[in-house]
């Protein structure tokens, strides 16, 4: 990179500097941008890594009053509200929910407008098609879109490079500290966005709410959220959201990389299968509700199991209910071959699958609705899609929790200000995306959701950010 390229960056009295490259952070700089403010976007990852997790999207979770070109039927405010409180348990912020949920109405189109392609609406298990608009070509298409536009007008890039200090007084930011190429760098700027993603790759930091179980954790999000700037905001007196051991963790292949696994590394076959813990046992109920309203509780149940690791078993109809993984699963022609593929003692697996299938209903299942073929008289029913697992061939998935983000961020406002300690907003300091959602997820995790905060509240925080200027 040429001299002069930094040089430039460190001269120029920028509007809005935007710290974080992803969905939020760039929709962000583009709402700025477009009401004629100059815009500088700094991403700690390199340009081919760029955009923290949105890379590993598909989808954001819309709100729509009739069908639209990439979504079907209808999908209510009332009805969004009824799923977030249900995953959340209430435990959110109701203000900045609403905001959150109604916003969404909206962020398809206007995505589309700055060269967003999405798909036709899906068919099949995920039950996505009425809820969620999928991203043609998925999360980085989308991404690279977004920053295509935001190049024609006229926002600039800084791509590894790492925040090191936002510098506050009087609940106002007044420096920003950069290290690039091993120089350290102080920006000039009137207003500033964090956009920077949560600390889920610092494995440290999040054994500081879950202990030891850390270790066993895979990260399929992108590796560059460790946690930085959340750190240095919390330090500089932002107040905190959120509990440190929330976070968007789903069931993923234990065999996925320690970091950047990505959406294909999740296991789908949870609602079809028998899930079983080191010892053999079952642990939860695998067909409680339709997968893109449950897949990500299997994070943490798998979390609290010994060793955080645990089995789905399926037989050969089971197989294709669902989208395979990038994995191939273990096979083998009998339940008790299998269990010794999978290191576990076969006899126990045998109880617990034949005790299962004994108490199994009945006739075929339904996947596409909720079909009540639940088992009885088990510790543990499985209350909907209960199959017996008896047609062989036989085939399992070893589980790991995947932490895709993390919860705990920093409080913000209806306009998207930063909310310090002592309860007042901060006067030009944003935020957008996991870094705040917490806001709105003290727990659980609704399909798309992620993508919809960031979106909404990007916006937010860039007409916020402009508005203050332009007055």
């Amino acid at each position: 990179m040429p001299k002069t390229f930094i040089q430039s960056i460190v001269e120029t009295p920028w509007d809005v500097i935007v710290i974080g490259g992803g969905n939020a952070g760039i929709t962000a700089a583009i709402t700025a941008a477009e009401r004629f403010c100059s815009v500088l976007v700094i991403d700690t990852a390199p340009r081919d890594m760029r955009g923290g997790n949105t890379r590993h999207t598909r989808n954001l979770r819309a709100a729509h009053d009739s069908p639209t070109d990439v979504m079907t039927e209808r999908y209510s405010f009332d009805e969004y509200w009824e799923d977030l409180m249900r995953v959340t348990k209430g435990v959110t912020n109701e203000h900045l929910a609403e905001i959150a949920l109604r916003g969404s109405e909206l962020l398809p189109r206007w995505l589309e407008e700055r060269g967003v392609r999405f798909q036709s609406a899906l068919s099949g298990t995920l039950n996505l098609g009425r809820t969620n608009a999928f991203f043609l070509g998925g999360g980085r298409a989308m991404l690279n879109s977004l920053c295509r536009y935001a190049e024609t007008v006229g926002i600039t890039f800084l791509y590894d490079a790492d925040v090191t200090d936002i510098e506050m007084e009087d609940g106002f930011c007044n420096a920003i500290s950069v290290n690039w190429e091993d120089n350290q760098y102080k920006l000039k700027f009137k207003q500033v966005i964090t956009a920077a993603g949560g600390f889920e790759a610092d494995l440290d930091w999040l054994a500081e709410g879950w202990g030891d179980a850390a270790k066993n954790f895979l990260v399929r999000g992108t590796p560059y959220n460790r946690g930085r700037v959340l750190k240095v905001l919390l330090d500089r007196g932002a107040q905190p959201v959120g509990a440190i051991d929330q976070c968007h963790a789903v069931a993923i292949d234990a065999r996925a990389p320690k970091y950047d696994g990505g959406i294909a590394s999740r296991v789908d076959a949870v609602p079809f299968a028998v899930v079983l813990n080191k010892d053999g046992k079952r642990f939860y109920d695998e067909g409680e509700d339709f997968w893109p309203k449950r897949y990500a509780i299997w994070g943490r149940l798998v979390a609290a199991q010994p060793d955080q690791i645990a089995y789905a078993i399926i037989d050969r109809d089971a197989v294709k209910r669902f989208m395979p993984s990038v994995f191939t699963p273990i096979v083998d022609d009998t339940i008790n071959g299998l269990a010794g593929q999978l290191d576990l003692d076969p006899a126990s697996v045998l109880a617990t699958i034949d005790e299962f299938n004994a108490v199994c209903p009945d006739g075929p299942i339904d996947q596409m609705i909720l079909d009540g073929k639940a088992t009885t008289g088990l510790k543990i029913n499985k209350t909907n899609w209960a199959a017996p697992i008896i047609k062989p061939p036989f085939y399992g998935f070893p589980l790991r929790p995947g932490i895709t983000f993390t919860y705990m961020g920093v409080a913000v406002n209806d306009r998207a200000q930063v909310v310090m300690q002592d309860g007042k907003p901060a006067a030009n300091l944003f935020a957008a995306g996991e870094i705040m959602a917490g806001n709105i997820l003290g727990q659980g995790y609704l399909g798309g959701i992620g993508m919809t905060i960031g979106g909404v509240f990007g916006r937010i925080a860039g007409a916020e950010a402009a508005r203050v200027l332009n007055r």
